[in-house]
C-alpha cells in the first residue's frame, strides 16, 4: 500500500524532474561551476553575479547535456544578479509562483546543476520580510530566507515551490551564513534593466559624506537627530553645479529625511537620474533649501 510519505516522495521527485528543464550549469569561474535559471526560451539565463568571474569564454550546460557558449549581457553586484545570453533556443523557462502560495513553513526545493545532472535539497521557507537593501546598496523587493543547504555550485540556481514554480534565485553571497533567495519581482526588474541597458542605472551626486549629529537647536525643528556632513565634492559633479560645498550637512533629499548613508543611497535609484530634486541642508547653522539634478553613476 502506498503511504502518504511515499506519495510525497514521488511528488517531490516529479517536481524536480519537471523543474530541471529550467536549470542550467554556468561555467564562468575557475573552480566548481555554478547554476543558472532559464529566463527565456531564446537563451537568456539569470544567475548569481558572484559566480561569474569572467566576462568572456563563458559556457552554459543545458538540461539536454549539450554545452554552449554564452555572453555576459550585464550584471548587478548590488543584488548579486547577472544575465547571460546562451547560444541556444527552445529552452524551458519557469512560471512565477503566486504570492499567496508561499509563507513561512512552506516547503521549498533548491535546485542546482554544478555537474551534468540536476541536484536538489529540501527545506522550508524560514523567514519572510518586506523590502530591504543589501550591504552593497541593492534593493530587494522581499526578504526571503530558507533553511535549505546551499551545496557548492548551487548559487544562481532556483528556489521552487512544492508546485514546481519559481520562487527566487539562491545566493550564498548576499548575507554570508544565511540561505537567501532573491525573489522573482527583483529578478524581473533587474533582468529587464540589464537586457535594456547592459547595466543597472544608479543615481550619483559626486559627494562623500559622514554621518554627524545635528545641533540641539535644530533637532526639534527638523524632527531628526542626524544628517550627512559633506566632506568632499567632486569637481564638475551635479552636486558642485547645484552649489553643495564642503561643510554642508544634508538633512532631506526629495522630501525624505537623510540620517544615514543608506537613506541617501535609497533615493538615488535609476529612475531618479536626470531629475531635479529638492534638497535641504544645514549651512552655517541655518537651514537652506536648494535643488540638485541627479547624475548617473559612471
Amino acid at each position: 500500500m502506498t503511504t502518504a510519505l511515499t506519495a510525497l516522495s514521488d511528488q517531490l521527485a516529479d517536481i524536480v524532474a519537471q523543474a530541471s528543464a529550467g536549470v542550467v550549469r554556468v561555467e564562468a569561474r575557475r573552480r566548481m561551476p555554478a547554476s543558472g535559471i532559464v529566463w527565456s526560451a531564446d537563451g537568456h539565463i539569470i544567475t548569481a553575479h558572484h559566480v561569474v568571474h569572467r566576462d568572456e569564454k563563458i559556457q552554459v550546460g543545458l538540461p539536454t547535456g549539450e554545452t554552449v557558449a554564452a555572453t555576459l549581457v550585464g550584471r548587478d553586484p548590488s543584488t548579486d544578479l547577472a544575465v547571460l545570453k546562451a547560444e541556444a533556443s527552445g529552452l524551458t523557462p519557469f512560471t512565477e509562483v503566486s504570492k499567496d502560495k508561499r509563507g513561512v513553513g512552506h516547503l521549498a526545493l533548491a535546485l542546482g546543476r554544478p555537474g551534468q545532472s540536476v541536484q536538489t535539497t529540501l527545506g522550508i521557507i524560514s523567514a519572510l520580510g518586506g523590502e530591504w537593501r543589501t550591504p552593497h546598496g541593492g534593493q530587494i523587493e522581499r526578504y526571503l530566507q530558507t533553511d535549505v543547504v546551499m551545496y557548492p555550485g548551487f548559487s544562481g540556481g532556483p528556489l521552487v515551490s512544492a508546485g514546481g514554480e519559481l520562487i527566487g534565485l539562491n545566493s550564498s553571497a548576499l548575507l554570508p551564513g544565511h540561505s537567501i533567495a532573491v525573489p522573482v519581482p527583483t529578478l524581473a526588474r533587474v533582468a529587464e534593466a540589464l537586457l535594456a541597458h547592459g547595466r543597472m542605472r544608479r543615481g550619483y551626486l559626486g559627494i562623500s559624506t559622514q554621518r554627524v549629529r545635528l545641533p540641539e537647536s535644530l533637532v526639534a525643528s527638523l524632527g531628526q537627530k542626524r544628517g550627512l556632513l559633506v566632506v568632499s565634492v567632486e569637481a564638475g559633479s551635479t552636486a558642485e553645479q547645484a552649489g553643495l560645498t564642503l561643510g554642508d550637512t544634508l538633512v532631506t533629499f526629495n522630501g525624505q529625511a537623510i540620517q544615514r548613508h543608506e537613506d541617501l543611497v535609497a533615493q538615488l535609484a535609476g529612475d531618479a537620474v536626470g531629475q531635479s530634486v529638492p534638497v535641504r541642508i544645514v549651512r552655517g547653522g541655518q537651514v537652506q533649501e536648494m535643488s540638485v539634478v541627479v547624475g548617473e553613476r559612471p
